[in-house]
């Protein structure tokens, strides 16, 4: 088969980061005097989640060396639902991959699977709190703010998700995800939020907006009362920065790599316009007709929830598969489809020749292909020729090098998309 050419693309994003982290957490927890909240000696409990957020070890650290000068005793617990396998040391080992640890940020990492009752919503749900947070003195949430998977509002993936769905635990993320077929994701997310607050021990609140680079663009500290107009602004400002494909009518999309560190359903749904979700419909844009995927992300741990997403899959994906650990989560998050396996070939080439098979009359050398690395790194990726002349015409797509072959390794895989380079 004749494989379409490919043109190698720089797509221009926000470049808006923060430059100097810790500095900027001290400035942003000063701002809301949460010393004038605590007192010596009194612990606080700083919520991680298992997204894979940059600069989450600088972030916990400087978090931890600001609440140690106020004398206080912060530690760190996993805020993560289910995933982990939905075990303590699972999602312990989760935090540790990505540098959060005792060692590395200053606290002890506090991880349990019990929860306590602390309060109902309004809709008569009930809130669950991770123990060891729901027994401090004080909780200091902390998440990044960002557009959520399974639905559209003005509150979505942040700090209220991390509350509810976070320091729910497994046991509150199952009952959540339930009562949301009846009252909605969003209304559970932000009832179950709003309780915690008004009925929990927190502190204050750090959101965290990324760019499209996935660089640490905002930082915000806030106190109880301002969570609902902070995170409504923070999520403006996330999806102003958003990353997304720069065309909306795709034959075949490549995808490098999917894993729970690079989205809860290891591809992106905003970015492949794919949610199968229960709670919402699936957006008109993008319009792709074929999913293909590599590979998994070494983070996932095998866990790859979202693959049901994609029409076809390298089968060393089926190899690395830790069955227990996605299903667990497709459950908890009631959302099987999205474990369901497409199929498989033993190499990317097979895969590609089976995808461009099933697009309809459209010569494969002529398809509209596009090739990711994942779908949170959208900065460099390729582009087939049948896009070159609209590429051409756009400001923010600047063109590294091409038309040439799509390339494949000795093992006749994808070269994976890294950089302004294309390396294995």
């Amino acid at each position: 088969m004749d494989f379409p050419k490919m043109i190698k693309v720089n797509q221009k994003l926000s470049e808006l980061s923060v430059g100097d982290i810790p500095s900027e957490i001290r400035k942003q927890l000063l701002s809301i005097r949460i010393d004038q909240k605590v007192k010596s000696g009194e612990s606080v409990a700083i919520t991680v989640g298992s997204r894979g957020i940059r600069n989450i070890d600088v972030i916990t650290k400087a978090v931890v060396a600001y609440l140690h000068e106020l004398g206080v005793r912060p530690f760190v617990v996993p805020a993560m639902g289910s995933h982990g396998g939905a075990t303590a040391n699972g999602q312990k080992d989760v935090l540790a991959h990505y540098g959060v640890t005792e060692e590395t940020v200053g606290a002890p990492v506090k991880a349990t699977m019990e929860v306590l009752e602390i309060g109902k919503t309004e809709d008569n749900i009930t809130v669950y709190m991770d123990m060891y947070a729901a027994k401090a003195d004080h909780v200091l949430v902390m998440n990044r703010v960002k557009p959520h998977t399974d639905f559209n509002g003005d509150i979505e993936s942040g700090l209220h998700k991390i509350m509810a769905i976070g320091l729910g635990k497994h046991k509150g993320a199952q009952y959540y995800h339930q009562a949301a077929v009846t009252h909605g994701l969003d209304r559970i997310i932000y009832t179950v939020g709003q309780t915690m607050l008004m009925e929990g021990n927190i502190l204050c609140g750090l959101g965290i907006v990324e760019n499209g680079h996935d660089e640490t663009a905002i930082l915000k500290g806030m106190l109880p009362e301002q969570f609902e107009e902070s995170e409504k602004t923070l999520l403006k400002q996330s999806k102003k920065m958003f990353a997304a494909l720069p065309f909306d009518d795709i034959d075949v999309l490549i995808i490098d790599q999917i894993g729970k560190n690079i989205s809860g359903t290891g591809m992106d749904t905003n970015v492949v316009g794919r949610l199968m979700s229960i709670y919402s419909p699936d957006p008109e844009l993008p319009r792709i007709k074929r999913i293909v995927v590599s590979d998994l992300t070494p983070e996932t741990y095998g866990n790859a929830l979202g693959i049901g997403a994609a029409d076809f899959c390298n089968s060393r994906i089926i190899d690395k598969l830790d069955k227990k650990a996605m299903y667990t989560n497709a459950i908890t998050g009631l959302c099987p489809e999205k474990a369901r396996l497409p199929m498989a070939f033993s190499s990317d080439k097979e895969m590609l020749e089976a995808a461009l098979k099933t697009i309809g009359f459209i010569a494969p050398e002529q398809a509209k292909v596009v090739h990711i690395k994942t779908t949170l790194y959208l900065e460099y990726l390729e582009l087939s020729t049948a896009f070159e002349e609209e590429i051409r015409k756009r400001d923010d797509l600047i063109i590294i090098r091409g038309p040439e072959d799509i390339q494949f390794d000795t093992n006749d895989n994808f070269v994976f998309i890294t950089g302004n380079q294309i390396l294995i």
